[in-house]
């Protein structure tokens, strides 16, 4: 019998995503003994250390849309990617910085006098505060949601991915987490990271990414901003599933200019 220590930070969020983690492992491992352990850190005790994290597939706005607001709206957001895509969408708008969890960035949209916040969706749902019926209910707060159109807000590269980190030096481990690996995903999280790293970028970066794979043909999509409220540089390219990291390099010199399409 094997024993599992999950070890995570102490959010809601993360902790939610380790008893996913657990819940798969038990499922497919039925009599493994799984022990969770918070992980502590400065940033955890230091508000002004936190980091923002990069999670969720798609954005999720907070208010009444993006299009409704009003002329020099303020909205909050701890991304550069997502500032960067708004500034381009709603030039108008004035733009701060929003930090910590997502219950405390809720928390935050109530307190201050903005008109709106953007959040993960997938960081929402597994909170079990899912914003189904276009709104969702916090501590006794109302907020209306809005999803915002992938096609201008891409999210960056392995977004809303749970990812199992283990010791190199425990292979009876590593075939128990492969067993709840899904290859499709690995393989679009592959290509995406292939893609930044072509471009020496991270999730700080104002660089959207996002590979999708359907009946075994991976589409890869890209967008690099390079100033704020001006339309980003994007292309797309298409292949088999198991050519993630050539698409990549195609996709990027194709939004370089460095080729023709097709």
């Amino acid at each position: 019998m094997i024993k599992i220590v999950i070890g995570t930070r102490g959010s809601e969020l993360a902790r939610a995503q380790a008893r996913m983690v657990e819940e798969a492992l038990r499922e497919k491992w039925p009599d493994l003994t799984i022990e969770t352990k918070i992980i502590r850190t400065r940033g955890d005790e230091s508000r002004s250390q936190v980091r923002n994290l990069c999670r969720g597939r798609k954005g999720l706005f907070t208010a009444g849309g993006l299009a409704a607001l009003e002329e020099n709206a303020t909205i909050a957001t701890g991304s550069v990617r997502r500032k960067y895509q708004l500034s381009w969408k709603r030039p108008d708008v004035k733009i701060v910085d929003l930090r910590g969890n997502v219950p405390t960035r809720l928390r935050k949209l109530a307190e201050n006098d903005w008109h709106a916040i953007i959040l993960a969706r997938a960081g929402l749902e597994r909170l079990g505060l899912s914003p189904a019926q276009n709104e969702i209910m916090f501590e006794g707060q109302q907020f209306f949601t809005q999803v915002l159109p992938q096609e201008s807000f891409l999210p960056a590269g392995g977004q809303g991915i749970i990812a199992i980190q283990i010791r190199a030096d425990h292979e009876g481990v590593r075939e128990i987490v492969d067993s709840v690996n899904d290859h499709e995903t690995l393989l679009c999280l592959r290509a995406e990271r292939e893609f930044l790293r072509l471009l020496q970028g991270d999730c700080n970066s104002p660089v959207g990414v996002l590979a999708t794979i359907e009946n075994g043909t991976m589409q890869l999509r890209a967008q690099l901003f390079d100033q704020l409220t001006v339309a980003p540089r994007e292309d797309k390219v298409e292949g088999g599933r198991d050519n993630g990291e050539h698409l990549a390099a195609q996709l990027l010199k194709q939004i370089n200019g460095e080729q023709e399409q097709g």
